[in-house]
């Protein structure tokens, strides 16, 4: 079993090459984001989480966190005391506005370090997460009052957050939830209801647990618009910012999982007494909308956790096949065995591993740097565009890198061999623990429907055309350059299959909603893993006259032609329409 070991030097070439950070460091509040500053800090995060929070990713697979009688968690071996440490060294500030303690740093950076966090123990980087969208649905939707109590505590990591949608009988359709709030006198609500699938519900390593509560008020209207979104603390807070008493929110039960194990998932009890004491975020019945600004943020951590799963899974491949040895590879000496890594299948795995975790990293910062220029661009136009940009590219970000993972994690199995199907290796892990990401913040099929319902429409195909204009762009600047024709041959072809579909959803759409959500799924996978395939384009040009040129070439070769390839492939399904899902679901489906 390999040590996490954080890949800097690709990390730096992708916010450097792929994304413009010196573009962001000139955002005014940004400027001390210089280059020394940034590898400064990149550095010492690198150093922190492999030796700080990467051991514990073993026992807390192992051990996981867990529930005693009276209902506490436990966290795994070594997380409590890993935590501390994290809220020590601030690094989950980074990415937050000093006037509440943060770093004041763009999102993009704080993204990189939390792709290091999430490789190092993905299960422990799921209650930094959570609080990040906690504190993102409070600077933009809390008061005054719950921003001044709240935020300092929980950019500190002091105070940890959660968010609290789904109920048993209502899954992803949270408009069918049924918890309730009931004004109290002081302007407070009695939250009752119960929760279930609440990560970080319940633990011991931060003071106070901040749980964002979704609830309907009396006589509010059915379905999302009658849901207000409510904060409600573990330990109610007192006027001199010390903890009270404890609120009347219990865990019920964690879940036994697949994966994740060093993270309690809970089931969650507010008010088995009087009622849980909230109080409402935003306006009544406006829960949905600040509920969105948690996920529209988590989406992209989630795709960035596929990222990171992948990442070190690859490593703990590629260094078991230099120490495995079995067979004879071609060309060696007779009576020899061959470290496997020599074998050509072996090296199209890990090649294939690396080219689409290259893909992904890039695709998940130009995510977060389109969101850092729509919340602080000077330039309202820019803030606008780079608004769209980031709503169309979260889906891709999250479902096509969570996809890939489930993928990937299982082909570092199979470098493993028959050794990766036990568990002493921990490879299986990586696999397990990937699973629950394609589910997370919205399944990818919803994912998908949300890119063909709304994000390919928004201003009539305006975005998605400028998005593929870019790619188109990224074509002409291979024009001429050695060693990358295959990338232009594939890129090329990948790219007029997908502004072809993109024209039949946008027609067909019009005409017949029900075939373009059929074929969704599809074309989420065509729109990115042509985006991917630019990406790799762009660090090949990019990197040419380095040291770099040749890996990058190799990766975007390797992408176009196993990857990139397959593309032109997808378009029939995703103009194959509903009618076959509709005469399956009358005899295949019909139970």
């Amino acid at each position: 079993m390999t040590d996490y070991r954080t890949p800097l030097a690709d990390i730096k070439f992708t916010l450097r090459s792929i994304v413009d950070f010196e573009a962001l460091a000139r955002i005014d509040g940004f400027e001390h984001a210089d280059a020394d500053m940034v590898d400064g800090l990149l550095d010492e995060a690198a150093r922190f989480f492999e030796n700080v929070v990467a051991p514990t990713n073993r026992d807390g697979d192992t051990v996981g966190s867990q529930r005693n009688d009276d209902g506490t968690i436990t966290a795994a071996p070594g997380l409590a005391e890993a935590y501390q440490l994290y809220v020590d060294a601030g690094w989950g500030g980074v990415g937050f506005p000093e006037e509440y303690g943060g770093g004041n740093f763009p999102w993009t950076l704080g993204l990189a370090i939390q792709e290091m966090l999430t490789s190092a123990n993905m299960a422990f980087s799921l209650c930094p997460l959570l609080t990040q969208g906690a504190i993102d649905a409070l600077l933009h939707h809390g008061n005054e009052i719950q921003r001044e109590i709240y935020l300092e505590k929980m950019i500190t990591g002091e105070w940890s957050g959660t968010m609290n949608l789904t109920e048993s009988q209502a899954g992803s359709d949270v408009g069918a939830l049924t918890s309730k709030a009931v004004a109290r006198d002081d302007g407070s609500w009695a939250i009752t209801g119960q929760k279930i699938f609440i990560t970080w519900g319940e633990h011991d390593m931060a003071d106070n647990i901040i749980h964002l509560v979704l609830a309907r008020t009396p006589d509010s209207p059915p379905g999302t618009k009658g849901i207000s979104l409510f904060l409600v603390p573990k330990y109610l807070v007192n006027d001199d910012g010390s903890l009270g008493e404890r609120n009347d929110v219990t865990c019920v039960s964690i879940e036994h999982k697949l994966g994740i194990h060093a993270s309690p998932t809970c089931v969650m009890g507010y008010g088995d007494n009087e009622g849980a004491i909230g109080w409402m975020i935003g306006e009544e019945g406006a829960g949905m909308r600040a509920m969105f600004t948690m996920m529209n943020t988590a989406r992209l951590s989630v795709g960035l956790e596929g990222l990171a799963i992948t990442e070190r899974a690859y490593q703990q491949a590629l260094a078991y096949s230099h120490e495995r040895l079995q067979g004879r590879a071609p060309g060696a000496a007779k009576g020899e065995s061959s470290p496997i890594v020599d074998h050509p299948d072996i090296q199209r795995t890990l090649l294939d591993m690396k080219a689409c975790i290259d893909a992904m990293r890039g695709l998940c910062y130009r995510n977060a740097e389109a969101l850092d220029h729509a919340a602080h661009d000077s330039d309202p136009d820019q803030r606008e565009t780079a608004s769209q940009l980031a709503a169309l590219l979260t889906p891709l970000s999250k479902a096509w890198c969570t996809d890939l993972s489930c993928e990937l994690t299982s082909e570092a199995i199979q470098v493993h061999g028959g050794m990766g199907f036990v568990e002493e290796t921990g490879v299986a892990q990586h696999f397990r623990d990937a699973r629950i990401t394609p589910i997370y913040e919205g399944t990818n099929g919803i994912q998908a429907l949300d890119l063909v319902g709304r994000k390919v429409p928004m201003n009539g195909g305006a975005v998605v055309r400028a998005h593929l204009d870019s790619i188109a762009a990224t074509l002409a600047s291979l024009d001429g350059i050695d060693g990358l024709e295959p990338v232009a041959t594939h890129l090329s072809a990948a790219l007029g299959a997908t502004r072809e579909a993109t024209e039949w959803l946008m027609e067909v759409g019009l005409v017949n909603p029900l075939d373009i959500l059929a074929g969704a799924t599809d074309y989420l996978a065509m729109l990115a893993a042509t985006t991917g395939g630019q990406i790799l384009a762009d660090a090949a040009v990019a990197a040419r006259g380095t040291d770099l040129a040749d890996d990058k070439a190799l990766l975007a070769r390797f992408f176009a032609t196993h990857r990139l390839a397959r593309v032109p492939g997808l378009t029939a399904g995703v103009q194959s329409g509903v009618a076959d899902l509709s005469a399956a679901r009358r005899s295949i489906l019909a139970g």
